[in-house]
């Protein structure tokens, strides 16, 4: 997790890092603003910040690599999408996840969220953390259609 040579890897590519910023997308008719939440745990994260440049009413696809941000996503934000957890690396039957890095425990582990209507996924990953090993949460690379909601 060296962020700052994933970063600068990415870059070297073209690839824009997005840290408390949206930009707007265009595909097709469809248009949405993608915004990069900083990361939570390294306290390097201002939400308001990054949905500033935000018109209300326009759709908005968040990335933050710690779900742990979730509370302070506003309702505006169509879907938050995020990582960090490995989705606790080990499930075990009737237990759940032993350890999540997580301030919420399991709340935000793994999978589709829906907390007051706002909607998070949080993507287990390839990789591990701390310990190399994964039981029973096997490494995925999660692929999400996204459609434009019916016209209101």
């Amino acid at each position: 997790h060296d962020r700052r040579r994933v970063q600068r890897a990415l870059e070297s590519r073209g690839i824009s890092v997005l840290e408390d910023q949206a930009v707007p997308v265009s595909r097709g008719s469809c248009r949405f603003w993608l915004a990069g939440i900083g990361d939570f745990w390294e306290g390097r994260h201002d939400v308001g910040a990054t949905l500033a440049s935000v018109p209300l009413g326009q759709p908005v696809l968040a990335f933050t690599h710690n779900p742990d941000v979730f509370p302070e996503i506003p309702e505006r934000v169509s879907l938050t999408i995020a990582g960090h957890t490995h989705g606790g690396q080990v499930y075990i039957p009737l237990i759940g996840r032993p350890v999540v890095p997580s301030r919420y425990g399991q709340r935000y582990a793994i999978g589709h969220i829906v907390e007051n209507g706002r909607h998070l996924f949080v993507t287990p990953g390839l990789g591990t953390s701390i310990i190399p090993v994964r039981f029973l949460v096997p490494p995925e690379v999660s692929v999400l259609e996204l459609q434009a909601a019916p016209a209101r």
